[in-house]
């Protein structure tokens, strides 16, 4: 059976409520996605992807980068954001300028018009890679809504509620989808499943998720 065969029926472009401040915006990032590429390909040569630990010792089958003011480390020593890539000791790369405008036009639309990123993580998914449900917490300002852009290959995202025990909705996000998450939703575990193996057109057997997160509280 294939993963998403017993998913609902894509909905049309409207946008999808996932919870109370939490919306999915189907193809909201579809036309800027190959320029949107081309940037993100120019922060990872100059911080390439790699396989981080994590604090228990596991390697992550997501492989990692960042940009921007603050980047997303995990290692034996914990979770936390850095000014300098570990790897080179350098300052992250630059945010690209047209990701930071469409995640802030993203968070307006679901209304966060005051979202200010001071980090976006790069994640590279593979088939089989996946990523365990968690609370995104390791931010300052949990004030500020998450936005998560997805590119390449579809994926299937689990989105829950602040409560473990509840369990978590599944949604389809393809090539161009934006996911924003914050108010009563913004500690909500979400995940994502093992990917499954396919082909696409720009980004062949992967794919890429851009999560925007204002760590620092503003002044």
């Amino acid at each position: 059976m294939n993963l998403f065969d017993d998913l609902p029926p894509e909905p049309d472009a409207a946008p999808t409520s996932l919870g109370p401040g939490a919306l999915l915006l189907r193809g909201f990032v579809l036309n800027e996605a190959p320029e949107l590429l081309q940037a993100v390909e120019a922060v990872l040569q100059q911080a390439p992807l790699r396989h981080m630990l994590t604090p228990g010792g596991y390697t992550m089958s997501v492989a990692t980068s960042s940009c921007g003011p603050l980047g997303w480390v995990s290692d034996p020593r914990g979770y936390r954001y850095a000014a300098h890539d570990p790897l080179s000791g350098q300052a992250w790369p630059a945010m690209p300028a047209l990701g930071l405008a469409l995640a802030q036009q993203a968070a307006a639309l679901a209304g966060y018009p005051q979202f200010a990123p001071d980090a976006c993580l790069i994640n590279q998914y593979q088939p089989g890679a996946k990523l365990s449900l968690h609370q995104d917490r390791d931010e300052q300002d949990l004030s500020a809504p998450i936005v998560s852009l997805s590119l390449g290959l579809p994926a299937v995202f689990l989105f829950g509620t602040p409560s473990r025990q509840d369990r978590p909705q599944r949604y389809r996000l393809a090539h161009g989808d934006v996911v924003v998450w914050g108010g009563l939703s913004r500690l909500a575990f979400h995940g994502v499943a093992p990917l499954t193996d396919g082909e696409h057109a720009l980004l062949g057997r992967r794919r890429i998720n851009l999560t925007f997160r204002q760590v620092r509280r503003r002044a």
